[in-house]
């Protein structure tokens, strides 16, 4: 695997990691991030697509596949976007920008591999 590769692939284990939270334990996460807990299964439909996400990105990133890799990375920067939204218009906490911090800097250390190949 390039070095663009290797980024995604183990930013996928994050996302595996993180989606499983958010499907099992989702009220021990939450109010660590000043979220309310929640008995709603929007946060476990969350995790479920997150989960998923992480999947494509560990089978996919061994394909070195630079269109699907530069998409990541377009993709990760779009998250910490819209989640600055979120927090402007007053639909999240600030807290949440920092997982869109996560997945910025997910996104620069790919970016910056794909420059060197």
């Amino acid at each position: 695997m390039t070095p663009a590769s290797k980024s995604v692939y183990y930013f996928g284990f994050y996302l595996l990691l993180l989606g499983l939270i958010l499907i099992a334990f989702p009220n021990v996460m939450l109010p660590l991030f000043q979220f309310l807990e929640t008995t709603e299964p929007w946060i476990h439909v969350v995790g479920v697509l997150v989960f998923n996400i992480g999947l494509y990105y560990i089978f996919m990133a061994p394909a070195n596949n630079s269109l699907f890799l530069t998409l990541t990375v377009y993709t990760r920067i779009a998250v910490l976007v819209w989640f600055i939204v979120f927090v402007v218009i007053g639909w999240a906490s600030p807290m949440l920008i920092g997982f869109g911090v996560v997945d910025a800097a997910g996104a620069l250390w790919t970016y910056l591999a794909l420059r060197k190949q």
